[in-house]
């Protein structure tokens, strides 16, 4: 019996050891997918994270522009009408090589990053020009102190010849080149119109948004003026004022 009880107990004895030892030599291996599966799962929600912090900057980096844009073209207090047409989808510069007055080729999207004030015209100059070119000079001067956040930019349509009497009227005007042929795939005038009957604004980003009636004149030129400085206080978190003229070029 005592035999029995010792083989008993010495069996009971090797079944817990190895019980125990198959309980141990199970465990390092279970811990070990455990560990594979965590850093797996922790890799991929840090990639998750990482997605969402460049989704968090781009929107605050984008909050000034779109804000701006949706207090002007959204909210419209007191029934507020434009004078100008706003233009709908907005056109990009497009990628064009321009001439400027002393020959050099300028890229129509090195415009960017400024308020443009636009008009088109034969080099020749006609008295409508002359009109165009003397209304932009005047709504520039009436913007103050925000002047410098707006360029005046003629365009020539044409290898006309441009009048020696106007040049002196031109220093602050950015005087570009560019066939009428390429400058009709981006401007648009109103229905039944020509290129050249309006005045066009675009925007710091390089968007063609808006261009005022045809034939303005002084007596409605104030009414211009309105709209550029709603414009200009919307976007006075985000745009800025000045322009190197040697940032202009073919690139």
């Amino acid at each position: 019996m005592s035999g029995f009880k010792l083989l008993d107990v010495s069996n009971n004895r090797d079944k817990s050891e190895g019980a125990t030892h198959m309980g141990a030599s199970d465990h390092p291996l279970g811990m070990t997918v455990h560990n594979l599966s965590s850093s797996t799962v922790d890799a991929q929600a840090r990639q998750t994270g990482g997605r969402w912090k460049m989704l968090a900057v781009l929107l605050v980096c984008a909050a000034p522009v779109i804000a701006s844009y949706f207090m002007y073209y959204v909210v419209r207090p007191e029934g507020r009408r434009n004078f100008g047409e706003l233009i709908e989808p907005q056109k990009p510069l497009p990628n064009l090589i321009a001439q400027s007055m002393d020959g050099r080729k300028v890229n129509l999207k090195s415009l960017k990053d400024q308020w443009l004030l636009l008009s088109v015209a034969g080099g020749a100059c006609d008295s409508a020009c002359e009109r165009q070119l003397y209304l932009q000079r005047q709504l520039l001067e009436g913007m103050g102190k925000e002047k410098d956040r707006v360029e005046w930019i003629w365009l020539v349509q044409d290898a006309g010849v441009i009048p020696t009497k106007i040049l002196p009227g031109l220093k602050e005007a950015t005087v570009l080149r560019l066939p009428l042929s390429d400058l009709s795939t981006w401007l648009v005038p109103a229905p039944g119109g020509l290129i050249s009957n309006h005045l066009y604004l675009v925007d710091p980003m390089g968007n063609l948004m808006m261009r005022f009636p045809a034939d303005l004149d002084l007596s409605s030129a104030g009414k211009a003026k309105k709209d550029m400085e709603r414009l200009l206080r919307a976007s006075s978190s985000w745009d800025q004022a000045g322009r190197d003229p040697a940032r202009l070029s073919s690139q």
